[in-house]
């Protein structure tokens, strides 16, 4: 039996992880993306509000998938986390114009706190490389 390798993904322009962990990890034709935060690449800052940041969350996840010669479309599953449940019907609303009509398995979670200041939605996901 040959051994398994599995390699990091990154993409250009994407800010520095905030901890010791990878924005992607490939095994095989699986594509583990980390959450992902609201951070423009082209500015440094984050975007305001829960659909703008809802919105560049997934525009960061699809950059980390492209890199790793997937999409948005192979999204397996996503992990949602809010900082406030009330914000749900206004990300979703986002994540599903995003997502056009693709429907991944998801769990959506209310957490204390995210790891950075002002930051509404974190997602992570697990795709597939075709």
């Amino acid at each position: 039996m040959t051994a398994t390798k599995h390699e990091p993904v990154t993409a250009p322009g994407l800010p520095k992880p905030v901890g010791p962990y990878s924005p992607g990890m490939r095994l095989d034709s699986l594509l583990f993306v980390s959450g992902q935060a609201a951070t423009d690449p082209a500015t440094g800052k984050q975007a305001e509000g829960i659909e703008a940041q809802t919105e560049q969350v997934l525009r960061n996840l699809e950059r980390i998938l492209l890199a790793g010669g997937s999409s948005l479309q192979h999204v397996l599953r996503c992990g949602v986390f809010l900082v406030d449940m009330k914000d749900f019907s206004r990300m979703n609303a986002v994540y599903e114009r995003v997502f056009a009509g693709h429907r991944p398995a998801r769990t959506t979670v209310q957490a204390a706190a995210l790891p950075e200041a002002g930051l509404l939605v974190e997602i992570d996901c697990i795709a597939y490389v075709p």
